[in-house]
């Protein structure tokens, strides 16, 4: 076997654990007793030692050296290897485990804290995983920025400069849409009723079947906050239910099947290796959100939407298709980010980048975070915070140490708006498809043009190769405000 072979067959078993910690992190959020919340954090620290072990061990190191990658696949491969070997052994083995443990704790108490309203039952256990991923973007930064040290786990790249003036260009145009639209004479209703959990589930299984999520490899199940999970030959879905808003459970679970048909539909050649898996965040959000948004909020699919809510729940009051097509995209300044239209939906992450950036930086400290949190939301969106919960304890990222995972999220946003152009040009019959719950076009021209790749390409590369353009906010910024004065007959 050569050096090349040798470092593949020894990353497809440090692959597959990795993957095994996965699959403990989606039972602690579904299915694992409340009660267990230590014992698995002491599991996945002892995984994460291992994977630690693994990732830094030496012979990686003699492998790369030795390595005579043969085509465009394998020098793909070993350069990604290489990315993180060198991230790896930069990290302390005792500061690894301890992250894994401590964050595997935090989420618990995170979710005890949202459901009693307590902040402050929560904020000291924040104080510590802050601490953890500061020293750790410290080991990494190598003197440089500490936030950008943590954004290049989940964008690589990226910089919070370019996404500061990526907002920056972003603000003003959104903010004077969602103002025009505020203000606008025609206001649609707003959805009311009781919506049993159970229907809503199942409406929420023939949504996905219509995304063409392939439940053999796949399932569903709940979560407090909803969320995709593992790649290959088994990616699971979550999502939640809130019986006075069926869309929330919807939309979340279509937002959660363009992440998992992402990883599902890689070629199936990259399984066990650096390539199986989205190259970034920002690009993985880019399939939830034209998943969920583009296509699923667009007058054809909520057309179809309109007559299988009307069926499932014995009517509903809305009069007609056109209506209920206004009411889905009903804008609102309401608290929660994951049930936020369009219009705001990046307002709320341009919040929270602000925010955790004073976090990392020390110049917020954490005892301070719920003050900062509700005058910032009040500044922008106008509204008063009622609870903990629909603010500072909405979101399980900052408990689970995800400080920088925020901005792709909007990156996504703008992935999505460029893809869209391509998509339409590509697909001109796609809202045909989508009226008769058909998103089997947009899906496969998505699969055949991004999906596939995994992370052969870098994330700005494979955007530009998906649209045969350079990226830029300007097509969601188009999209947003031609689809929205059109609902509010601006």
């Amino acid at each position: 076997m050569s050096a090349f072979d040798d470092l593949l067959a020894f990353q497809r078993q440090t692959e597959a654990l990795a993957s095994v910690a996965g699959r403990l992190g989606w039972d602690q959020e579904t299915v694992m007793p409340r009660g267990a919340t230590e014992q698995r954090a002491e599991e996945m620290a002892a995984m994460e030692s291992v994977l630690h072990e693994r990732r830094t061990d030496p012979r990686i190191g003699e492998w790369l050296d030795a390595a005579e990658p043969r085509t465009e696949v394998e020098e793909r491969i070993t350069a990604l290897i290489t990315r993180d070997f060198r991230r790896a052994t930069r990290i302390p083995a005792r500061l690894a485990t301890e992250i894994a443990r401590v964050t595997s704790l935090s989420q618990g108490i995170w979710a005890d804290a949202r459901a009693k309203e307590a902040p402050a039952e929560f904020l000291p256990t924040l104080h510590d995983v802050l601490a953890l991923r500061r020293e750790e973007a410290a080991c990494l930064a190598d003197g440089g920025d500490l936030y950008d040290a943590l954004l290049d786990d989940y964008e690589p790249g990226a910089t919070q400069a370019q996404i500061a003036t990526l907002f920056d260009a972003m603000r003003p145009r959104l903010v004077e849409l969602r103002d025009d639209i505020l203000g606008a004479d025609y206001q649609p209703v707003p959805l009311s009723g009781d919506f049993p959990q159970k229907t809503q589930l199942r409406l929420a299984r023939t949504c996905a079947t219509a995304f063409g999520y392939d439940w053999r490899r796949g399932r569903m199940d709940l979560a407090v906050h909803p969320f995709s999970s593992g790649r290959w030959q088994d990616s699971r879905i979550t999502t939640r239910v809130v019986e006075t808003d069926p869309f929330n459970c919807l939309y979340s679970t279509i937002h959660e099947v363009g992440h998992s048909s992402y990883e599902l539909g890689i070629d199936e050649d990259y399984a066990f290796t650096p390539l199986g898996a989205g190259v970034s965040m920002g690009v993985h959000e880019s399939q939830s959100r034209i998943y969920e948004n583009q296509m699923g909020r667009g007058r054809a699919f909520t057309g179809w939407l309109f007559q299988r809510m009307s069926d499932a729940f014995d009517g509903i009051d809305i009069a007609d298709a056109e209506a209920f097509y206004a009411t889905v995209n009903r804008v609102t300044p309401g608290f929660i980010r994951t049930e936020s239209d369009e219009v705001q939906y990046n307002l709320h992450i341009m919040m929270r980048f602000d925010l955790e950036r004073d976090l990392v930086s020390g110049r917020l400290d954490v005892n301070d975070l719920e003050e900062a949190w509700n005058t910032r939301f009040q500044r922008d969106f106008g509204v008063a915070v009622d609870r903990p919960a629909n603010g500072v304890l909405q979101d399980v990222h900052w408990a689970v140490g995800l400080f920088g995972y925020f901005p792709t999220y909007a990156l996504g946003n703008v992935y999505a708006g460029c893809l869209n152009v391509a998509l339409r040009e590509a697909v001109p019959d796609l809202d045909a498809a989508l009226a008769q719950g058909d998103a089997g076009p947009g899906v496969e021209w998505l699969r055949e043009n991004l999906q596939r790749h995994g992370a052969l390409y870098e994330p700005r590369a494979l955007i530009e190769g998906a649209t045969g353009a350079a990226i830029s906010e300007a097509p969601l910024l188009d999209y947003l405000e031609t689809k929205f004065r059109d609902i509010y007959r601006l």
